[in-house]
């Protein structure tokens, strides 16, 4: 307990720092390998190097801190393993830029080695950021086992990973068409790539069948991919074409012959029935292509301009060759007519380009055989999603997944680990770096590409714990408990960790996938750069504090869905951390006691059973909601039981026998406030933690730190049903006479005498200190009939009650009879008023609709109010 004074108000700025410094000093957030403890692990979803704390980052740290602290106190060995993605693309992207910026070079000019010496300088500027804002944030990772995905120990991982899958035949090497973005310059796996809705055109094109008047006409919505076009295609049982079939079509402008092709591919019913294939530019005609042996022909660059078999439109831009080409086939006649046409366009996930599918020699995982555990796993509940219905969405991903596209064109990266020796053509793939090649001894050079960032990160639950090495670590703390992250990368990373573990570890990476929505703007929009509407957390924290961000983050969640993000909620949960400081404050300075300990039963008041049954029950409920991720659920119950069950009622029920020293009670109500404020503090701290931890250090516990003190347990000892029922009556009447003296505009200071007229005078036995200091009684008194009580006595009825106040107590009967009148006056002139203006033809036909239904709601309004006027007014004549 400290013996310093604590402050009037609570300065967030003043404790967090120095709060987190006490943690790390303490050694809270360190897990290690304990047989005694069963062990409770999360990893963290690496954030980007470069990345800054957004507030999709503050909702995922924020939960997973909620869980990790929750399970720490709770008896298990907690470990939440932290760390950094080397994030290929988004780094790359930012060092070149850099570069082009302040020296006008690119990363060719340095050379590889120069420019990834350049990329690790970035990384060491910038890597630990993030991890000073998570700092900020609260996060109790355990920052002695932080890890990257380019470390020595990961890095490894991937080779062997690489290697293996290479030597079973599940990587291999290969000419297909992946998705490739001009802008990035490099190959997307199928999950990198979103789809937006474009408005585009379909352009109807002939092409005129070879020594013949006749032509075939096709659709397109990309003309430019017409150059590379090696067939068309009809549907075998398509009579239109068949007397087509084995005769050559000749490409417009291009002048090539392409031969026409039957494959039940077509669908005989769309368009013309006949389909242009260009095997290198999508991926339906490369299947085509591949069943008829047809020439792949690459017309693009890999920044989506024009190449060589462009002839005439060599070197300009797709779309640029686009508008070219349309001029000169309708030059030619070629061009039948233009249709508008709304269709779904890939587009690169980092940049935004659309997405241009081209063939390319790669590298791919064979998914097929590593989809089958991994569907297993969800299928027979050894995973769970968290809501259920996004296995659905994960179900359908890997039935229907193809092989991924792993190699990359970028140089920052884990480097593919082939080698290839241009003296034998032997490919070599390998653990460990050669330089010359087994077979033959000549030189060898190992392949430019790197892998896909996801490749390593689909390992980050096991190499994180040391794999390939068979650590004590992973033998612990794998499979891991929770993963907590977003719904947006289900596909990205989540699916490649099941397969990946279960081919790695034969072993699910972790039991349960709680997701979680994105966080939009008030208005429910994404936040963005573009919008300009994104929030920074680190200024909500500056501004608010952190326990304000996150408890306002738990609030609006449930599990799945978005959340938007106003600053008034902010406000509110830093409205609800003063409450919490001002209610420990009062008890504190009303505090006699050197350690926390609850009486006798015998010693109990009524209300203080009923708030230890009610805190017991909470125990209960907000257990079992964080063991089931009901997040949002249990921190509403916490903001509930604190501002209104403790700081609303039992707080002021007992102040009469915490300022009398000589009241029987006065220990036991200091006892109880102690120790359900103390224990209402726990249940907050994963909530809330810098406030709950100053709180608690100041309070007679005998613990060094909130973080690893004991969570509450439900205790059938603290269960008193009589209680809560007794005290709900009592609170039920305090109401009532409350909402009775607001009905009448009675100021608090006006005391008045209160007749409870009930049959169960046992209920409100020792609660007239109650009355009198919530309810503004000068004397109550229980009784059975109705002895000494006024006909004109105002009345509420509660529950095996009847509430009697007299009115001239209440009320000066003269002026309030006057004061009723003149609102009575006041409200006939309204009603006149809107009145006239409904009966007014001219006005009901021209105003618009709205303003006419507004004088309407006016009138009902305004009977409503004279009528309850009129019912005050007959009461007191």
């Amino acid at each position: 307990m400290d013996t310093k004074e604590l402050a009037k108000i609570y300065d967030p700025t003043e404790v967090e720092d120095r709060t987190y410094q006490k943690w790390m000093e303490g050694g809270y957030f360190h897990a290690e390998v304990n047989p005694d403890k069963e062990p409770f692990t999360i990893v963290i979803p690496p954030p980007n190097v470069t990345g800054q704390l957004h507030m999709g980052h503050a909702l995922d740290e924020t939960l997973q801190d909620i869980l990790i602290r929750y399970k720490r106190m709770a008896g298990f060995e907690a470990l939440w393993v932290p760390g950094y993605d080397h994030a290929g693309i988004a780094t790359q992207i930012k060092v070149e830029e850099a570069l082009r910026v302040e020296e006008g070079k690119t990363r060719h000019d340095l050379g590889r080695d120069a420019f990834l010496e350049r990329v690790w300088a970035w990384k060491e500027k910038y890597g630990d950021r993030i991890v000073s804002q998570l700092k900020k944030l609260g996060s109790s990772c355990d920052w002695d086992r932080s890890r990257f995905t380019m470390d020595e120990g990961c890095s490894k991982a991937v080779r062997e990973v690489f290697v293996n899958l290479y030597e079973k035949g599940l990587i291999y090497q290969g000419s297909r068409i992946i998705n490739w973005c001009p802008n990035c310059t490099t190959a997307l796996s199928d999950a990198e790539v979103e789809y937006a809705e474009q408005e585009g055109h379909f352009w109807h094109i002939k092409y005129p069948v070879e020594d013949s008047d006749e032509f075939v006409v096709i659709a397109t919505t990309r003309p430019e991919t017409l150059l590379g076009d090696t067939a068309v295609a009809v549907h075998p049982d398509d009579e239109r074409y068949t007397h087509l079939l084995g005769k050559n079509l000749i490409l417009p402008l291009v002048g090539r012959k392409i031969p026409v092709i039957a494959d039940e591919y077509v669908d005989k019913e769309f368009g013309t029935g006949a389909v242009k294939i260009t095997p290198a530019h999508d991926p339906n005609d490369f299947e085509v292509g591949m069943r008829h042996n047809l020439e792949q022909i690459r017309v693009m660059n890999d920044d989506a301009t024009i190449n060589s078999h462009g002839g005439k439109y060599e070197g300009m831009d797709r779309y640029e060759a686009r508008k070219a080409m349309i001029a000169d086939l309708e030059e030619q006649g070629l061009l039948i007519k233009i249709e508008p046409h709304t269709h779904n366009v890939g587009e690169c996930y980092r940049c935004g380009t659309t997405v241009e599918p081209i063939t390319s020699k790669q590298w791919f995982v064979k998914m097929a055989p590593l989809a089958k555990d991994a569907i297993e796993v969800v299928e027979d509940g050894r995973i769970r999603f968290v809501p259920d219905r996004f296995s659905k969405t994960y179900m359908n991903w890997m039935e229907n997944v193809h092989d991924w596209c792993i190699s990359r064109q970028l140089w920052w990266g884990h480097r593919i680990p082939a080698f290839y020796c241009d003296a034998c053509g032997e490919t070599v793939v390998s653990k460990e770096d050669i330089t010359v090649c087994p077979k033959c001894g000549a030189p060898v050079r190992q392949d430019p590409d790197v892998l896909d960032t996801w490749f390593s990160s689909a390992l980050w639950p096991f190499s994180t714990l040391g794999w390939p090495e068979k650590t004590k670590e992973l033998d612990y703390f794998y499979p891991t408990s929770v993963l907590v992250t977003g719904y947006d990368i289900i596909f990205f990373w989540v699916a490649r960790m099941i397969f990946s573990g279960m081919e790695h570890m034969k072993e699910e990476p972790f039991k349960h996938v709680l997701i979680h929505g994105l966080v939009r703007d008030s208005q429910g929009r994404k936040m963005s750069k573009s919008l300009g509407n994104g929030i920074d957390p680190l200024e909500i924290i500056a501004q608010y504090g952190a326990d304000a961000l996150r408890f306002t983050l738990a609030t609006g969640n449930s599990p799945g869905n978005d959340m938007r993000f106003y600053e008034e909620r902010v406000e509110a949960s830093r409205n609800f951390a003063n409450k919490i400081w001002n209610a420990s404050r009062f008890v504190l300075m009303n505090l006699e006691l050197d350690k926390i300990e609850l009486p006798e039963e015998s010693a109990l008041a009524p209300e203080d059973k009923w708030i230890l049954s009610v805190y017991n029950s909470l125990v209960g409920e907000v257990t079992e909601n964080l063991d089931k991720f009901e997040l949002g659920i249990a921190v509403a119950k916490l903001y509930d039981f604190f501002w209104d069950s403790f700081c609303d009622w039992y707080i002021e029920l007992v102040k009469p026998r915490l300022y009398d020293k000589e009241n029987a009670g006065h220990k036991t109500a200091q006892q109880v406030l102690c120790y359900v404020l103390v224990n209402s503090l726990k249940l907050l701290h994963p909530f809330m933690p810098f406030i709950t931890e100053e709180l608690f250090s100041f309070l007679p516990t005998g613990e060094e730190s909130i973080m690893v003190s004991a969570w509450p347990k439900y205790s059938d000892e603290l269960n008193f049903p009589e209680a809560e029922k007794q005290m709900g009556r009592v609170m039920d009447a305090i109401r009532a006479i409350r909402n009775l003296r607001t009905q009448m505009n009675v100021p608090p200071s006006k005391r008045a005498k209160l007749f409870i007229v009930t049959d169960s005078a046992d209920v409100y036995a020792g609660t007239n200190a109650f009355f009198e200091k919530m309810a503004g009684a000068s004397e109550v008194s229980v009784q059975t009939g109705m002895d000494g009580i006024d006909e004109n006595a105002v009345n509420a009825v509660v529950e095996g009650a009847r509430l009697y106040i007299p009115l001239d107590d209440l009320v000066d009967r003269e002026k309030e009879i006057a004061r009723l009148n003149k609102e009575k006056e006041n409200l006939l002139g309204e009603i006149k008023r809107v009145e006239g203006k409904l009966s007014n033809q001219g006005f009901v036909a021209k105003a618009p609709a709205a303003v006419v239904e507004a004088e309407k709601e006016k009138k009902t309004k305004y009977e409503d109010m004279l009528a309850q006027v009129e019912e005050s007014l007959s009461k007191l004549q």
